[in-house]
């Protein structure tokens, strides 16, 4: 078995459209970032990635790379679980907070398991997200962006 975490963080801005964990959130702001800047997804490939000693999201995805820009983050997603599976590993579990003073996003956490559960193929039992506010602290309290925490176990795929 091997853990690994991840961190992500990005800014709100207008003009953009806010993804997190592969859904669409009304809002008036959304995430500033080279991809889709999915705030969630990019967390859950860091912890992964971590837990493989395979560096982070910007080593194989780099924001210098057109080929990324505006790219849909379940895709990049897709591609950090096959490496995951190439390297004979799966998900024994993730359990991720997202901190973010607005919009509400409990009403958003069960699909974002189920895109969670869909892409990393494992049940939805083993993805966890929690949603909390700061209480108008720090940044994500002041609204200028939403931050994310992931742990995850791996577990030998024999």
């Amino acid at each position: 078995m091997k853990i690994g975490i991840g961190y992500d963080v990005h800014k709100l801005v207008e003009n953009r459209k806010l993804i997190i964990g592969g859904i669409h959130i009304p809002h008036e702001r959304g995430l500033l970032g080279h991809s889709d800047a999915d705030v969630l997804v990019h967390a859950i490939m860091d912890s992964i990635l971590g837990a493989l000693a395979l560096g982070d999201i910007g080593k194989h995805f780099p924001d210098t790379d057109n080929s990324y820009k505006d790219i849909d983050s379940m895709l990049l997603l897709a591609k950090t679980y096959n490496l995951m599976v190439e390297c004979g590993y799966e998900i024994g579990n993730v359990d991720c907070v997202i901190a973010a003073q607005r919009p509400k996003l409990a009403p958003y956490i069960d699909s974002m398991r189920e895109n969670m559960a869909r892409v990393l193929n494992t049940d939805k039992s083993n993805i966890n997200i929690k949603a909390t506010t700061t209480e108008k602290l720090g940044f994500e309290g002041r609204e200028e962006g939403i931050s994310t925490q992931v742990v995850c176990l791996l577990k030998n795929r024999d």
